[in-house]
């Protein structure tokens, strides 16, 4: 059988105040027993059967008072998820009066989890209904050409090639595609051992930049290599050679008239910061917010056109925030992007070990110094 928690917990203070009531009373008639008369004692102890009862009771009515008090908000709490449990999409949430406790605390945190999870939730909707937006098209364009194959097409030899030539396209197309998703499934799946491997920064730099400079002869490529030899950088080689290549296909990809692209990189002594700038078409405002979302393109047909799928720079900024890095973006409609990254620096050991003798030579002089001074007083 079920007992409310209400009962349960009158009952337990009940009890417990009943028996500190009996403890102080038994020491209390022990020790008018030996001072007063028996009249005394007799309407003592009257008073104080009297007096527990009326503590006992106003003891069952305050505990009751205060553990409901308390349900009412649980109860609150169960509903709000009652009613999400029923309407998962609903954007219902826990309203209790604001005040300095933990059950305040607990709405409060509730509340945040239940953002989170719808945020996740509309995420994953969005997901996959882009996804079979993305793939609808291609299949479509490739039942058409079969089907007019089927039909005819297949005794003309131009409209042959040409359904053969479009099917390619759009099967390399979904290829492109279905590659990118795998890389973002990995990339929310990172194995622990690629979190502590290292990089070298300038090799990579300067491999990268020789890259596309070879494949993009027809741009300039501006490098301005400001890295500090033997700068190291937490991070999967791999990977970050994966967000550079994201980010500089973009930049030749959205380059208008002016065929230039800067790629700039420095370190510090706590930073490697990396700039990725196109002088293209630029992205409004609006758009600026939503880049790193998936699949989102701010000319879907433009995007298309140039090979876009929409997944490239949200798994650029997921892997740079998984080290620990920055990735943020600036634009001006008609003048061009620019696409900046921090990440995090391993300190040098040498750079460590010099510090330490610089000290100890520090701390050797000031001793000499202050032994001369004792001796010139002397």
């Amino acid at each position: 059988m079920r007992i409310s928690i209400r009962f349960k917990w009158t009952a337990m203070i009940s009890i417990v105040i009943l028996a500190a009531y009996i403890v102080v009373a038994t020491l209390a008639m022990h020790t008018v027993d030996k001072v007063a008369t028996p009249e005394v004692i007799h309407v003592f102890n009257t008073r104080l059967i009297i007096g527990g009862i009326i503590v006992f009771l106003v003891g069952v009515a305050v505990s009751f008072f205060a553990v409901t008090q308390v349900l009412n908000n649980i109860k609150v709490i169960n509903k709000t998820i009652d009613a999400l449990n029923k309407k998962p999409d609903s954007d219902s949430r826990i309203k209790i009066r604001k005040r300095n406790d933990e059950i305040y605390d607990l709405t409060v945190n509730i509340n945040k989890m239940l953002d989170r999870m719808q945020a996740y939730t509309n995420q994953q909707k969005e997901f996959v209904e882009d996804v079979s937006h993305e793939l609808r098209t291609p299949v479509a364009v490739l039942e058409g050409h079969l089907s007019m194959l089927q039909r005819w097409g297949k005794d003309d030899p131009e409209v042959l090639n040409d359904s053969i030539n479009s099917s390619l396209q759009e099967l390399k197309r979904m290829q492109s595609l279905i590659q990118e998703m795998l890389d973002l499934t990995r990339v929310e799946q990172i194995d622990s051992d690629y979190l502590d491997q290292t990089t070298e920064v300038k090799p990579l730099f300067t491999q990268v930049y020789n890259d596309f400079k070879m494949l993009h002869s027809d741009f300039v490529i501006n490098f301005d290599d400001d890295i500090r030899d033997g700068s190291v950088v937490k991070i999967y080689r791999n990977h970050l050679e994966q967000v550079l290549v994201i980010l500089l296909d973009n930049a030749f990809k959205y380059s208008a008239d002016r065929k230039e692209i800067s790629l700039s990189a420095s370190t510090n002594s706590e930073v490697l910061e990396i700039a990725v700038q196109d002088y293209g078409l630029g992205i409004a405002k609006n758009d600026v917010k939503r880049i790193f979302n998936r699949f989102y393109r701010v000319d879907k047909a433009r995007s298309r056109k140039r090979g876009g799928n929409g997944l490239g720079l949200s798994i650029a900024k997921r892997l740079i925030e998984i080290y620990h890095g920055t990735l943020e973006v600036e634009s001006v409609v008609g003048s061009g992007t620019v696409f900046r990254i921090e990440l995090p620096l391993l300190q040098d050991q040498n750079d460590e070990n010099d510090s330490e003798e610089k000290a100890k030579s520090r701390s050797k002089k000031k001793r000499i110094e202050a032994k001369q001074k004792d001796d010139s007083k002397s």
